[in-house]
């Protein structure tokens, strides 16, 4: 795999880290067509950070998502507010309530 370095005034850069989500319990309920709106949401929010989502991929139980980040953004915010956001819009979309 070749690294692309992306350059700006003062730094040189390629960060680049593979995401692992798991559903509760690694229930076995991520179908095409849940996989299709998390996709959609995962990149609205990437787009608002301004991180490159470049592959998305899913299991029944678990999603992979492989992001390229900026170095001025903390990872464990992005993460905490992909997975809030992410989560609350999928089940108000998808609640049985």
């Amino acid at each position: 795999m070749s690294h692309k370095l992306t350059f700006n005034n003062h730094c040189v850069y390629s960060i680049n880290y593979h995401l692992v989500l798991v559903t509760k319990y690694r229930h076995k309920c991520i179908n095409a067509e849940l996989s299709s709106s998390l996709y959609q949401i995962i990149l609205n929010i990437c787009s608002l950070w301004k991180i490159t989502l470049n592959e998305f991929n899913h299991d029944k139980d678990h999603i992979h998502l492989l992001l390229e980040f900026t170095p001025n953004i903390q990872p464990s915010k992005f993460i905490n507010n992909l997975k809030t956001v992410s989560s609350r819009l999928i089940r108000k979309k998808y609640s049985t309530h």
